[in-house]
C-alpha cells in the first residue's frame, strides 16, 4: 500500500519579520503595495493596523496607508497578503508620509479608516 502524502495545514501563525516586506494584492492580482509594518495594540494585544506602503516608483514618493488588520488574509501558496478592495478604494484612503504619522491610537481617526475600508473597529 502507498503512502499518501501529508497534507499541508495552513499556518496560523507567523512572525512580523515574516509578514513586513510581503507583497500585497487585492482580488483582482493588482499589486496594491509592501507591508511596512504591523501596529499593535498593547492593551488588547491585537494586531491594529497593518502599514502598506503605495504609489509611487521603486519605492519613491510612496506613500504609507493603515489597513484594518482584518481586511488583509494570507495567500499562502502565493507568500503574499491580499486586500479585499479595489485599487481606487486604496487611492481614495487617507494615506501618510513616512516621516508624518497620524496618532494611530486616536480612536477617532481609526474608526475613520475602519469605516473607509467597510470594517467596525475591533474595540467597539
Amino acid at each position: 500500500m502507498a503512502e499518501q502524502a501529508a497534507v499541508p495545514q495552513p499556518r496560523r501563525i507567523l512572525s512580523a519579520s515574516t509578514i513586513t516586506g510581503d507583497k500585497v494584492d487585492n482580488l483582482q492580482n493588482e499589486d496594491l503595495g509592501k507591508i511596512e509594518e504591523l501596529m499593535i495594540d498593547l492593551g488588547s494585544g491585537r494586531i491594529a493596523y497593518a502599514v502598506l506602503s503605495f504609489g509611487g516608483f521603486l519605492g519613491l514618493g510612496d506613500k504609507l496607508f493603515a489597513i484594518p488588520w482584518n481586511a488583509l488574509s494570507v495567500d499562502q501558496r502565493q507568500k503574499e497578503l491580499v486586500l479585499n478592495v479595489d485599487r481606487d478604494v486604496l487611492q481614495r484612503a487617507s494615506g501618510f508620509d513616512k516621516d508624518r504619522w497620524p496618532d494611530m491610537s486616536d480612536p477617532a481617526w481609526g474608526a475613520g479608516i475602519y469605516s473607509h475600508y467597510g470594517y467596525k473597529p475591533y474595540w467597539e
